[in-house]
């Protein structure tokens, strides 16, 4: 039996549980290494095409905030 994991969900579940923790008792490198850690899963997911989407989703909606500001 073969077992493969996805890079990119190994970092979403670390992700998950490293932000789960309480803020004060991080230190600055700590705090490096969890956005050094969601920057990687950042570049991992943005190829694929859920990245994609949520890209698509985000420009819509900051096209929307923006035309709603302007008169």
């Amino acid at each position: 039996m073969i077992l493969t994991l996805n890079v990119a969900i190994l970092l979403a579940v670390i992700i998950y549980f490293r932000i789960r923790r309480r803020v004060q008792a991080r230190s600055r490198s700590d705090q490096w290494l969890t956005v050094s850690i969601v920057l990687v899963f950042g570049v991992l997911i943005a190829p694929t095409e859920f990245g994609q989407g949520i890209v698509d989703v985000l420009g819509d909606a900051v096209n929307n905030f923006s035309e709603a500001g302007s008169p």
